[in-house]
């Protein structure tokens, strides 16, 4: 699982399995491009 969340109370934080970290957004292009390298990432098996 990869997720990137906003919840009420916890703040910006990502999903990736299952471990929880916080995750310092600052803007939706940088959101999207960190998403995708996420991504990228897990394919690779890394």
């Amino acid at each position: 699982m990869l997720r990137f969340d906003n919840e009420a109370g916890k703040g910006n934080h990502k999903h990736v399995g299952e471990r929880e970290v916080p995750y310092p957004f600052t803007d939706v292009d940088s959101l999207q491009s960190d998403f995708w390298a996420e991504v990228k990432k897990r394919r690779r098996g890394k």
